[in-house]
Parts: structure tokens; sequence; C-alpha cells
């Protein structure tokens, strides 16, 4: 089989909303094909929807990123040549029985159930945070005043973090996914949210509360360093991803108010709305990687035993084999299950249910609050974060009838 070779992955966006066309024409010639990485290894880019699953939900992948090639040319003089062990508590980066440990855990605090039950305290949050953002008469910036802080005060409530605290975590948490940080940067903003952390398992340790880090304590099971960095990779997740998605995605139904005008006419879309706005969004440019344990064959490719793979997820879930009908295109009917914008396999999103619900009572509460939402700027002057590691818009100055 005759194999498409690209010497870079573009990251170039030419739209807000759409991943770069370069690599949507690579998904077109070739679901699967191979991608030379910035130290020389000619690994994988897998870009078709069917592909990325059998990839995501394959054993013979590790998570591993000490068995990762790096694309990122940023990291490569930096990182430290030795093998380090995976920091434990770390599970997105362990493989079973390791991952599955941990995780089991977690998983009771974040079932279909538990997370139906929060609906009416996550609806007084956000209805307190409209009524924040109604106090500045007519203009703000919604990422600030609302789209931020949401799932900020929802994740540190749940964790049992002190929302005064944030600034613990946020500054650096931005640090970390910056794009622009070295690594030594990076690792260093990593160190001090690890630190907020730890102290904070200390003083769930000697006062309990009624929250997920001290449930996670009760158990017995973790280790002190384990439930630190877990908690940790819930705080990360359970505020930065779904801000991105609150605010690029307002930007996004603000653009386009054929769709708009139906999430508000028709309530009985508003859950495949957010999906559809996952499918169509997919706040990251590209990922994630696994790495080959064993030799795999993937649509007729055979990936060898440490060939790293990088999946493109925006461009996946563009794959007009799984959604017919144009899916370059926004339609809050489609169909649109099926998505991996929450991952697929034993690392799917842990907190996906949790997203799924504030989404859906952000979005149709922020419109019904303020049926004349509009931008205040032109939309090429909204920034956009093509800096960071999680896609999205840095601000949205939005201005509605006071």
């Amino acid at each position: 089989m005759t194999e498409l070779i690209s010497d870079e992955l573009p990251i170039t966006r030419q739209t807000p909303f759409d991943p770069p066309a370069e690599v949507t024409e690579i998904r077109e010639k070739a679901r699967v094909s191979r991608l030379r990485f910035s130290d020389g290894h000619l690994g994988w880019l897998v870009t078709g929807h069917r592909q990325v699953r059998e990839v995501l939900g394959s054993p013979k992948f590790t998570t591993n990123p000490n068995e990762h090639h790096l694309l990122d040319v940023r990291f490569q003089d930096e990182a430290p040549p030795e093998r380090r062990e995976v920091q434990p508590g770390m599970f997105l980066n362990q493989d079973p029985p390791d991952h599955t440990r941990l995780r089991r855990m977690l998983q009771g605090q974040f079932t279909v159930r538990r997370m139906n039950q929060l609906a009416e305290w996550i609806g007084t949050i956000v209805d307190d945070q409209l009524e924040h953002l109604r106090s500045f008469d007519g203009r703000a910036d919604l990422v600030k005043e609302f789209a931020m802080p949401v799932p900020s005060l929802v994740i540190c409530a749940l964790l049992g973090v002190d929302y005064d605290e944030r600034h613990r975590f946020q500054e650096d948490t931005a640090k970390l996914l910056s794009l622009e940080s070295t690594f030594k940067e990076a690792m260093a903003a990593l160190a001090r949210i690890q630190e907020f952390m730890g102290e904070l398992i200390v003083r769930k340790r000697a006062k309990p509360g009624d929250d997920m880090i001290s449930d996670l304590l009760a158990t017995g099971e973790p280790t002190d360093e384990e439930a630190a960095n877990m908690a940790l990779l819930l705080l990360l997740a359970g505020h930065e991803t779904t801000a991105n998605m609150l605010g690029l995605g307002t930007f996004t139904l603000l653009q386009h108010p054929d769709q708009l005008k139906i999430l508000k006419d028709e309530p009985e879309v508003l859950d495949n709305a957010v999906e559809e706005l996952m499918r169509y969004l997919s706040i990251i440019h590209f990922g994630p990687a696994r790495t080959a344990a064993e030799d795999v064959e993937i649509d007729g490719h055979l990936i060898r035993a440490g060939d790293t793979v990088v999946v493109h997820v925006p461009v996946a879930n563009r794959d007009p084999e799984k959604f017919p009908g144009n899916p370059e295109e926004l339609d809050l009917r489609r169909p649109a299950s099926g998505h991996v914008a929450f991952g697929h396999g034993i690392h799917q999103c842990l907190g996906q249910q949790l997203a799924r619900i504030e989404m859906r009572i952000g979005f149709s509460k922020l419109f019904a609050a303020f049926p004349d939402l509009r931008l205040d700027v032109a939309p090429d002057e909204v920034p956009l974060r093509t800096d960071m590691g999680i896609y999205g818009v840095h601000s949205l100055p939005v201005a509605w009838s006071s």
C-alpha cells in the first residue's frame, strides 16, 4: 500500500471554528498516513473517525509519555534524556492495571445518576453568575465573567477547593497549557499546582468535608501523592475544557444565528445541540498520542511496536463517513452521538457527564437571560487561543440591551 507521508502536522487554522484545511485534505487522501516527528521519527497520523476509535480503543497502544516521540520541537532539547517514572496518580498517562485501579476509585463519583442529581445546584450557580454578568450594565467579557467562573465554581465545590484560592492554580494552568511556555516553565507551573494540591490533601486528611477528595481519601486506597495528582487532573480538566466550550460555543452560536434560533425555539434539541457543538468544535488542536506496545494493524496499515501515533480528533469529528450531510457545517438537529471529542476507550473523559450538564444549563440559561446577546467587537477581533493547548477564545466581548 502506498503511504502518504507528511513532514509536519499543520496547526494553523484558516477560520475560528474549523481545523486546519490541510489536515482535512490529508484525511480525504488517507485516513491513516505517515507523519515525520520533530526528532526524525516516522510515526503515524490518524484522521478517520473509525480509525481513531480503533486506536483509542485498542489495548495494544500505551499512553505512557516515556514511550512517545515528541511532535513539539520546543520540548525536544529541554526534556531530560533519561526515562522518568510516571507520577503516581497521573492515570491519564498510565495503562492497566494501574490505570484501572486509579480510575475505579473515582468512577462512582461521576455516574450519570449522580451528575443529574447536581443539575439543580449547577443551575443555581449559573443563575448567580448571570446576575453577576447583568451587573455590568450592557457589556462585558463573557469568558471572564461567565464561561470561566461557572465550571471553576462547580469543580472547586465538588473537590472541596476554596474558590478564593483559584489564583493558586488558574495562572499556572495557563502557563502549563501555553504553547509559548518552555519545558522548564511548564514543569515549574505543574510543580506549583502539585504543591497546592499536596497542601489540600493534608488539610482534607486532618479535616474531611463533604467533597470528592474527602470521599476519595476515606476509601483508604490512594497514597497522598496519588490522591493529589488525581485531584489535580480533575481540577484542570474540570474547569479549562468546559470553560472553553462555553466561550467558543457562544461565539459560534452568535456567528450562526440560524442555529441559535433553533436552540432558543426548540428546547427539545438542547441535548443534541451540546453534542453537535462538541463534535463541530472539538477544542484541542490535535491528539491525543499513543505508542504501539506491539505490532498492530489499523485499516490495513501495519503499525510497528514503538511507532508513535497521533490521532486528530477535530478532523475525525468532521469525517463524512460517520457524519453524512456536510459535517463541515454546524447543524444542531444533526444526530451527533458517537463523536470522539471526549475521547474513546478506557481513557474516555471521566467527567463528560458533568461537562454536558454544565453546557446544557449554561447555554440555555445564558440565551434565555440575554435574548439579544451579541458580539461587542468585529468577529475577527475576538482573540483566539491558537497559542494554547486547549483551543477556545481568550476573551469574548459581548453586549446586550440592559
